[in-house]
């Protein structure tokens, strides 16, 4: 069996890298640690830390399909963030103008979550 040390990064092509990256920084607090355009595919790359930590790597793609991306969709089902207070997490982000599903709690640890999503309807 291989043996991972740990998740490397989450790679995201988004349909507006402008768009996106705003949502991932100034919404969720990411951090642009790098960002590079690469002319010979006329697509950016911008890497994103939370706490310092390099996790995301944002795309754009011209031409790039669109996905069918619903939290009960096959395929990665979501992208899951912590946070110290749900109830506050869902008023900063509604005061952002992102839209929250009610809060439902799992069943298994009693946690607390809801879902919404990025500008390209990726499930979070």
């Amino acid at each position: 069996m291989i043996s991972l040390q740990r998740m490397h990064h989450i790679a995201i092509i988004a349909s507006d890298y402008a768009r996106s990256k705003h949502f991932y920084c100034q919404v969720l607090g990411f951090t642009l640690i790098g960002e590079h355009y690469r002319a010979e595919r006329d697509s950016w790359k911008g890497d994103l830390a939370l706490q310092g930590e390099y996790l995301i790597e944002l795309f754009s793609f011209p031409g790039a399909l669109g996905r069918l991306s619903r939290p009960e969709a096959q395929g990665l089902r979501h992208l899951a963030f912590s946070v110290a207070d749900i109830d506050g997490a869902i008023a900063s982000l509604e005061a952002d103008g992102v839209a929250c599903e009610p809060v439902r709690v799992d069943v298994l640890t009693g946690k607390k979550f809801t879902f919404f999503t990025d500008p390209d309807r990726l499930p979070l």
